[in-house]
């Protein structure tokens, strides 16, 4: 499975996060399937966005892209997110780059066009475009289910006369001053963005391979692209299933920086917990919009605190039972194009059959639980030690120690009797979201 991954010019939006969780579970449940996958998430770390933003900030754009890519890292083990098999980079791909497009010249797919560059004629070093032309690829439109004509008869595109075909992309993209290039036949420069995962996800897993995934908006004109591209080169099926998630709004608003109502996994991580962000994600069918207000990302946190809630001081065997019928139920879910808001309910299902069991029947309870984890961790939830996640805090800070120490003021004053003493106390935890549990003889506590 090959999935496109960040630009990596910025910190990663709720967009992105929804990318990296998405195919992530993907990933996981296809091995818990008994499938052997390989996992291939790419970065582009070359593009205008990259030198726009470079030149901004006056640093040479590896600097930039390596410290974002740092980022990207960091926000994905806060969402859960289990790293690549393989994350191949545009900037190290230039060789295969290369050849796929010299391959694409020699069938016919594509064209060079001189740029002007005030060069003497017949100079060696006067540099060009390559543009793939579309016209040579029968099933263009295959994908998105656009045909050639209604794109031309809809085109706006100002008309740029080194082009054969206005709908003709660049594949390769002559140097200007001070912009980042490469070598090649065709002058200095760097490649167009489309080419870049075409070579990659053919190097990475052949010219034929089963999943490609990426996000809602990219199915035109970029997978749309890489297809013509990839199957141009290489006369092969490029991929056998395509999948892509929404889009995220923002209360029911599209996200953009325009409208301000932008959010970076950073911010969202100063308040909620990155499983929270995670649940949340799930809690909606990939394919679905994602709506994100404050108010669904409290469910996600009263859900998972529930969960855990459950899983509290149980000691859990390593095997569960297999035969368990809520094991088929969550594979009947998530077989259905990955219906994680079903699988979700198959493990609440679970959570209520364990409270129910939990007094009474102690060894069925525990196998339940067993169960519950178990099939929680394959969308990588409930990974966390329970009395961990309830007792930790969103964001970097934390105040365990004082409210373990709150904890004993209230222990003492209600063994001295001083019932006012332990009352103040516990409204104080109460207003520092903490709820206090008093159960065989010790108090236990977890954030509200």
């Amino acid at each position: 499975m090959y999935v496109c991954g960040m630009t990596v010019y910025d910190l990663c939006h709720l967009g992105h996060a929804r990318v990296l969780v998405v195919f992530d579970t993907v990933v996981r449940y296809l091995r818990y399937s008994g499938y052997d996958v390989t996992y291939v998430r790419n970065i582009t770390d070359i593009d205008d966005k990259i030198i726009n933003r470079a030149n901004e900030n006056g640093e040479d754009f590896s600097v930039l892209t390596g410290r974002f890519i740092q980022a990207m890292h960091e926000d994905a083990a806060q969402l859960g997110v289990l790293a690549p098999d393989e994350e191949p980079r545009a900037t190290a791909s230039m060789p295969e780059i290369i050849d796929m497009i010299q391959t694409l010249i020699d069938k016919g797919h594509a064209y060079t066009a001189q740029v002007e560059t005030g060069a003497d004629e017949g100079d060696t070093d006067a540099q060009g475009d390559v543009y793939y032309d579309v016209s040579t690829f029968e099933n263009y439109g295959k994908l998105s289910g656009k045909k050639l004509e209604d794109l031309r008869a809809g085109e706006r595109v100002a008309i740029d006369e080194r082009k054969d075909d206005p709908l003709d992309f660049v594949l390769w993209k002559a140097a200007k001053p001070g912009e980042p290039s490469w070598d090649s036949p065709w002058g200095k420069g760097r490649p167009g963005w489309h080419i870049e995962c075409s070579a990659m996800s053919t190097c990475c897993l052949g010219n034929h391979f089963d999943i490609h995934g990426g996000g809602q908006d990219l199915q035109f004109p970029h997978h749309e692209n890489e297809i013509a591209q990839s199957e141009g080169a290489t006369g092969e099926t490029f991929v056998n299933l395509w999948m892509h998630n929404g889009f995220v709004r923002i209360d029911d608003e599209k996200m953009s920086k325009s409208l301000g109502n932008f959010f970076t996994v950073r911010e969202i991580l100063k308040l909620y917990k990155g499983e929270e962000i995670r649940y949340f994600v799930l809690a909606s069918q990939y394919r679905s919009p994602l709506n994100y207000a404050d108010q669904l990302l409290d469910n996600a946190r009263t859900a998972l605190s529930r969960l855990y809630n459950t899983l509290r001081d149980l000691d859990l065997p390593a095997d569960v039972d297999e035969n368990d019928p809520a094991i088929e139920k969550f594979k009947q879910a998530m077989d259905d194009d990955f219906n994680t808001p079903e699988a979700l309910a198959v493990i609440f299902d679970l959570a209520n059959q364990v409270n129910r069991l939990r007094e009474k029947e102690t060894s069925a309870a525990i196998q339940k639980a067993a169960v519950l984890k178990k099939l929680a961790n394959v969308l990588g939830l409930l990974e966390a030690d329970p009395e961990q996640f309830l007792q930790a805090g969103a964001g970097e800070s934390s105040d365990a120690e004082k409210i373990e120490a709150l904890i004993v003021a209230r222990k003492e004053a209600r063994e001295n009797k001083d019932w006012a003493e332990a009352d103040r106390i516990r409204e104080e935890l109460d207003a520092m979201g903490v709820v206090l549990e008093d159960k065989d003889g010790k108090t236990v506590w977890r954030r509200s």
